[in-house]
Order: C-alpha cells, then structure tokens, then sequence
C-alpha cells in the first residue's frame, strides 16, 4: 500500500477545486495555509500547519490574474523553505509566461526563464506542470521537471465521442504539427495543417488547408487557447474547405479578451479542455465549452514523484 504520510499538499488561490480534486483521489488532506491580500495589494501568506521535514507539493497554476497568483506561489514557497520543508515541489498544471520563451526581438525579455530563477531562488526543488508551451522551458531550470501531458485525457474522450466517425486531426499553425501527428497516429485518423500567417501578437489569418478535410469530423488541436482567433479563423475554412464539424481540443483554457464571444459566433462545435485553469464565469455559462478533469493524471504524478517511482508510466 502506497505511504503517504511525510506528504503534504497545499494550494494557493488560482486552482483550490483542481487541488481538493488531486487530494481526494489521493485520499490526503489538503493543507491549510492563510494566502489573502494586505487592503494595499500586497500578498500575505502564512502556513497553517507544521512541515518540518516533509514532502511538500504546491498546487498553483499561473493563469489569470497571473502576476498574482505568480506572487503567492513564490511566497509559498519561501515561507514553506523557512519552515524547514524537506522538499518543496510545484504544482504548475499552466506555467504562465510559458510564450516569451525566447528573444524575438531586440530588447525583450525570456519572461519563462525568469520565472524559473525566481522559483529556484526562494527553495523550488521539483516542478511538476502540464503541456509546457515549449519543451526547452525545462532547460531553463536547473532541478528536476516534470512537464506531463494531458493527452490520454483529451485521446479517451475523442475515442469515447467520435468512435466509428472519420476524423481528422487538424494542427492550427506549423508548430503544432509533431503533437497533432502523434493524436493522428493514435487515432489512425488522417492529418490536416492549416497555414496562417500571424500579423500581430495574439492575431492570426487563416490562409489555407494542407490535407483533405471533405465531409470529415475535424478536430483542431492546440497546447493553449488563449483569445480564439486561431481556432475561430481555423474552423472557418475548414468549413470552407468540406469539413462536416469542426471541434477544438486545448489543454489550457486561458480564454481571454473577447474568446468568449468569438467561440460562441464561430463555427466550433464543440471546444474540450481540461481544468488546469479554472473557468470564468462567462466560460462557464457558454454551451460550447466541455471541461475534462486532468486530477487523476495530476494525482498519480504527484504519488510517483513522493515514491521515488518513475511517472513514465503516465505517458502514452
């Protein structure tokens, strides 16, 4: 029988129900720990319980509003360390700034190997995330990460839903061609691209269709859908080009700015995620939207990562 009793859970306030759902299939507790705000802004943390020695895990994804909810993990963290904490891991379902991963221009910054400096500084030991928006963010920090995928979630319920139905796999742009292809190779479905070109940030036109999409299911897949221009501009001319439906598949609902109404006005029938980032309230309202539980995918990481075992296991 699994021993967790030198385990302790904790969650800020981005993801509290994603951290309770972890915990229950855990069968812990989740730790109680004070995060709230100073009447000025500021962010006070304070660790409700003794973690001297412990194995501890930070449930916290970086989502919206990110500067925030950035700042209570990295108070956690150090008030945990100054706790004596054994070992301190983050639980990141959705590594926020995950975009600015590189120099794209002169005089900006690598926000995501910022944020990795700031979590090593105050005592992070592991990371533990989710569809990272690019790999070589786990070469930004120098300690173990674990960047899980939420894809066995996201193939079940295609498999479940479309089951007898000709599919295609459908990448949005060029770099999301590798993970759309390993969808089609599991689906022994077919493969489409669509080729956009991008004219301003968080703006994108669709061009055109790579790939036979006649009278076929298309199912477009994405690591994050943040405003929905892509997806939107990316189901009309699917549409245009044949396809019978069109559905969406995205790991990290970000769903900001106006992708409420522009999913609602699209010819999306469906948009799938998964509940690494919680949903607004204007999301939640939306008959377009299905939300997948990625605790027990979480859950069973978190257990290997405690054990010292492997978490290979949880990949397809």
């Amino acid at each position: 029988m699994t021993k967790l009793k030198e385990m302790m859970i904790f969650s800020g306030n981005a993801n509290r129900p994603l951290a309770e759902d972890i915990c229950r299939h855990l069968h812990v507790e989740l730790s109680h720990a004070d995060v709230r705000k100073f009447s000025d802004g500021e962010t006070y943390v304070e660790i409700g319980e003794n973690v001297r020695g412990k194995d501890i895990f930070v449930v916290q994804p970086t989502c919206t509003p990110v500067n925030d909810h950035l700042m209570e993990l990295i108070l956690m963290a150090d008030a945990l360390r100054r706790a004596s904490a054994r070992r301190i891991t983050t639980v990141i379902p959705y590594y926020g700034y995950s975009r600015q991963d590189r120099k794209v221009a002169p005089r900006v910054p690598i926000s995501a190997k910022v944020v990795a400096e700031m979590l090593m500084a105050v005592g992070v030991r592991r990371v533990l995330t989710m569809d990272l928006h690019s790999g070589q963010i786990q070469g930004f920090f120098n300690i173990p990460v674990d960047n899980m995928y939420a894809a066995p979630v996201l193939l079940k319920d295609i498999s479940q839903d479309f089951a007898g139905k000709d599919v295609i796999m459908v990448s949005p742009d060029a770099g999301g061609v590798e993970r759309t292809r390993a969808f089609a190779k599991r689906l022994k479905a077919g493969l489409a691209i669509i080729d956009k070109r991008r004219e301003r940030a968080n703006e994108s036109e669709a061009m055109n269709v790579i790939g036979n999409v006649t009278g076929k299911y298309a199912i477009l897949l994405d690591d994050m859908v943040d405003t929905a221009g892509t997806l939107c501009a990316g189901a009309e001319i699917l549409m245009k080009e044949g396809a019978k439906e069109v559905y969406a598949y995205c790991s990290h609902a970000v769903l900001s700015g106006p992708a409420i109404e522009r999913i609602n006005a699209s010819k999306i029938k469906k948009l799938v995620v998964t509940n690494s980032i919680p949903l607004r309230n204007c999301a939640k309202d939306c008959n377009k939207i299905k939300v997948l539980s990625v605790s027990e995918l979480l859950g069973d990481s978190i257990r290997c990562i405690h054990n010292e075992d492997s978490v290979s296991s949880l990949f397809i």
